[in-house]
């Protein structure tokens, strides 16, 4: 009883409110007119953009030290100005998301970020091109929920402060339903993908990602 307690714990508390299709979405809708989204800083855990070196990233890495058991994924995309044309290089990009069990395991106590988001997490910094890639685990939704599986995205680009953007979330899977989607704002673009397959079966999606606005 104590794992299942330790599990769910880590779960409510490593996960945006947002991700809930029964909860009110984390962000207001961009406002007309091409302004800022005036909450775009209300952004719980996005600390966690800081705590890699950002001298030493590149536009790839692996979410987690590899060890973990679960459908092997690649998410890539190419990262865009607020124009939605001009790639954007340079730009941080912090993910994290759960296990193949559904939650935030496996975190260590250095930093509240890495105890609570778990050992799944990682980060790159976009191309010239504004291209990245991840190279993961397909995450599960959480257990006796009704949240689709997801991986968190925060953005931080030179000389601002990071942000939320919509999750990544697998198109046509469970809990992508008509109320999540009507609970997303497409922040920093749509985040529900398609899940693509190639010849030998190996699973990953794109994500590109438009930069927001700033206050």
């Amino acid at each position: 009883m104590r794992g299942v307690l330790s599990a769910t714990a880590m779960l409510l508390v490593a996960c945006q409110p947002a991700a809930d299709s029964n909860a009110a979405p984390r962000a207001e809708r961009a406002p007309a007119g091409g302004t800022a989204r005036a909450n775009l800083y209300q952004c719980e855990g996005c600390e966690g953009a800081y705590e890699a070196d950002a001298a030493t990233l590149t536009n790839r890495a692996r979410i987690g030290p590899g060890i973990d058991q679960g459908e092997p994924l690649t998410v890539t995309g190419t990262v865009y100005q607020t124009d939605r044309k001009t790639p954007a290089a340079g730009v941080i990009i912090y993910a994290y998301q759960t296990n193949a069990a559904g939650v935030y395991g496996n975190g260590n106590p250095a930093t509240e970020w890495s105890r609570r988001h778990g050992r799944l997490r990682g980060w790159v910094k976009t191309a010239a091109d504004g291209t990245y890639q991840f190279d993961t685990i397909k995450p599960a939704p959480y257990p006796n929920r009704n949240v689709p599986a997801h991986i968190h995205l925060t953005v931080l680009e030179p000389g601002k402060r990071p942000y939320w953007i919509d999750d990544i979330v697998f198109e046509g899977e469970f809990g992508v339903t008509t109320a999540y989607r009507k609970s997303m704002v497409n922040q920093g673009g749509n985040g529900i993908v398609p899940v693509r397959r190639d010849g030998e079966g190996h699973a990953s999606v794109v994500r590109d990602i438009y930069l927001e606005r700033h206050p």
